[in-house]
């Protein structure tokens, strides 16, 4: 899950009202030089020459993002298989492919939102003993899976295009145009009922982005089916799902990369981890800070962990240190899930052991 430090000997376990628990391990080995008194945070008795302390903020220690409900996405699903296979049927009957390819996309808006709504209900279980960070990660599985089927499709639409060029098809324009102008409606009305996701909801931002491919690739192929009914221009099929495609893979790769952010751990784009670490270095006795790490449970569920090192001096004051350090990340952040390790001057971990 996210970066840890090495296991050094022992472990503190952190449960978390928020359903979150987090198993950290490190070890104490001071050397002889420093006599500092042990730093211990509120609420943490043990044995070792370090502080740890978890800070989350107001009662909450998350920056959760807004969600699209699920009612909202069952409908939007019920639209789109409703309208599916009246376009299969339609592209099968005026040999459309940029009608093919409008219907091949809501298939796999189908499929996308079908994955949306069980990933948010497995997202939704509690954390359990294993599972110590929750299910919450199931909804960037989700959304990976839905970014690979995009590329599939946007990819399939490609190859089929350039085919078209070399061996035209006569395509029977008219009804491939009403067909499309009622895809267009149908996306109009899943984008209405979908509604405006957050930015760090990226299932539903991914959801959101089929309908709008989607909408496009309906108005591409009532625009194709008019050049090719008024001028005869066939190429206008495969060229205007060629751009379709365009906007697909677009989306396709938008998603993807959001996705892996996550499951790579990377810090979010928001945060800058060095201004993190000078808001840390800038508290008075604070000597250096390591094993710095900004991560995501899930997008928008930040989390930051930091070792710090303080002058002897200092240790005494812990409890109000660990105060006024958790303040200045959160002020700078924004984020209230703030793991924080003090360690007293010459503090030096073991190395680790199989």
């Amino acid at each position: 899950m996210p970066n840890r430090e090495p296991d050094h000997g022992h472990a503190h376990t952190h449960g978390h009202d928020h359903g979150h628990g987090h198993d950290h391990a490190h070890a104490a080995k001071p050397t002889p030089a420093p006599s500092a008194a042990p730093v211990h945070a509120p609420g943490h008795a043990h044995g070792h020459d370090h502080g740890h302390s978890h800070d989350h903020g107001h009662g909450h220690g998350h920056d959760h993002a807004k969600r699209v409900p699920p009612s909202r996405l069952a409908i939007v699903l019920a639209l789109q298989f409703a309208y599916m296979g009246v376009e299969l049927v339609g592209g099968w009957w005026t040999d459309s492919l940029a009608l093919l390819a409008d219907a091949g996309h809501m298939a796999t808006d189908v499929t996308a939102l079908a994955m949306v709504l069980v990933a948010a209900r497995i997202a939704q279980r509690p954390a359990t003993r294993t599972q110590t960070y929750g299910w919450r990660r199931a909804e960037v599985l989700a959304a990976l899976a839905n970014a690979a089927a995009l590329f599939a499709v946007g990819g399939g639409i490609v190859v089929e295009a350039f085919s078209r060029f070399s061996d035209p098809q006569p395509i029977d324009a008219v009804p491939m145009m009403g067909i499309a102008l009622g895809g267009l409606f149908v996306n109009i009305a899943g984008i209405y009922a979908l509604g405006t996701p957050g930015h760090g909801d990226l299932n539903g931002r991914g959801a959101w982005l089929h309908l709008i491919s989607d909408a496009l690739g309906s108005v591409g192929a009532v625009a194709a089916g008019a050049m090719m009914w008024k001028f005869g221009w066939m190429w206008a099929d495969p060229a205007i799902s060629l751009v379709v495609s365009a906007l697909v893979l677009r989306s396709a790769w938008s998603l993807m990369r959001d996705a892996a952010s996550v499951l790579m751990e990377s810090a979010p784009a928001h945060i800058d981890v060095d201004a993190v670490r000078e808001a840390l270095l800038a508290e008075p006795g604070v000597l250096a800070v390591h094993d710095l790490h900004v991560w995501m449970i899930a997008w928008g569920d930040v989390s930051i962990s930091a070792h710090v090192v303080l002058d002897t001096l200092r240790c005494a004051e812990a409890p109000d240190v660990l105060h006024r350090l958790s303040e200045r990340v959160r002020r700078r952040t924004g984020v209230g899930h703030i793991t924080l390790q003090l360690e007293p001057e010459g503090f030096i971990e073991d190395p680790v052991h199989p």
